[in-house]
């Protein structure tokens, strides 16, 4: 059953595009390499493709690589998909979840090309002091989440055995104080993120990953336009080949990558908290895939799964998914020496 949210709705007024503030098409650049814009999804942290951005910047891979490139952010409005998808940035990130949906609806152009996280971002926490177990513990109780029920919380009480009319649903927001203050028993979080900011609190938590159960998730993917994957596959195979060298370098280096991250985020950012963001992210980083054919591939049995559990869930309508991802940027980067 789903509660009345125990928070007030909030506007945000943000700013959609900053059309100014980034390369409309690749151009020449300093020194004759390539200009291009990076925008990461959201705003400055240890998120891992982020990092590998970050660190190919400042350790001048990219500028190996022949290319000049911009780093942007997005405000969180969605606005990075949008430039995408006209050309005015050339890489990007989204959740692969996200990517699929807005295949659907409204029919973004926009593709994967390459996985950087093997598995979804998302989890489920409640205080270790609660003696919770399975999600089966959880009827009789209050279960958070943000903005609507998403479909992997309820195949995870379907996986775990627990009846969910059994179990109250309230949306949450996005404080985790929600949690400590005992205003509900189970609260969404993102892996590497709340459970930090809950322990800095002096709160231990216990964690539920669908993936644990099963369940299709994958995490945060480098995505581009259709556009540009046609017409400049060299360009996002040179970006990607300094990206994941950016993320082996911090996979190597936390710590030096942590005071990269930092020139972005400002010196008040915790830098604990992005050490804690960079190191989680490397635990989905890997895969049975990228242990067989290298950092970042994907395979159509990943994305078909995900999206089938999309469907079924009624959150999005079928798609071709075999348009939505592509490894031959990959393949391409590879190649270059």
């Amino acid at each position: 059953m789903i509660k009345k949210s125990l928070v007030y709705p909030i506007v945000i007024f943000m700013l959609a595009l900053i059309i100014s503030a980034c390369s409309p098409k690749p151009t020449a650049g300093p020194a004759d390499r390539i200009a291009m814009t990076f925008m990461a999804g959201y705003r400055p942290q240890a998120n891992l493709p982020f990092v590998g951005a970050y660190v190919a910047q400042a350790k001048g891979y990219f500028e190996d690589q022949g290319l000049a490139v911009t780093i942007n952010h997005s405000a969180g409005g969605g606005e990075h998909l949008q430039l995408t998808t006209l050309g005015h940035i050339q890489v990007t990130t989204q959740d692969v979840a996200v990517l699929l949906k807005r295949r659907a609806d409204p029919g973004l152009p926009i593709v994967s090309f390459a996985l950087i996280g093997q598995r979804g971002q998302q989890a489920f926490a409640a205080l270790a002091s609660s003696g919770l177990q399975t999600p089966r513990d959880w009827e009789g109780l209050l279960v958070g989440y943000k903005g609507t029920p998403p479909p992997d919380l309820l195949a995870l009480l379907k996986a775990a055995g627990a009846d969910p009319d059994l179990v109250e649903l309230v949306n949450v927001g996005f404080d985790p104080r929600v949690l400590t203050e005992g205003r509900v028993d189970v609260y969404p979080v993102f892996k590497s993120n709340e459970p930090f900011l809950i322990r800095s609190w002096g709160f231990d938590v216990t964690l539920w990953d669908a993936a644990d159960y099963g369940i299709p998730t994958l995490g945060l993917a480098y995505v581009t336009s259709e556009e540009t994957l046609e017409a400049h596959p060299d360009l996002l195979a040179r970006f990607l080949r300094a990206a994941l060298q950016g993320i082996d370098f911090a996979a190597q280096n936390p710590d030096e990558a942590v005071e990269i991250v930092l020139s972005y985020t400002g010196p008040e950012t915790d830098r604990a908290h992005m050490l804690f963001m960079l190191q989680t992210e490397l635990l989905d980083y890997t895969s049975e895939s990228t242990e067989t054919y290298g950092s970042g591939w994907q395979t159509l049995a990943q994305w078909q799964a995900l999206a089938d559990f999309l469907v079924d869930a009624e959150a999005m309508s079928a798609i071709d998914v075999s348009k939505a991802f592509t490894n031959a940027i990959l393949d391409l980067a590879n190649l270059l020496p």
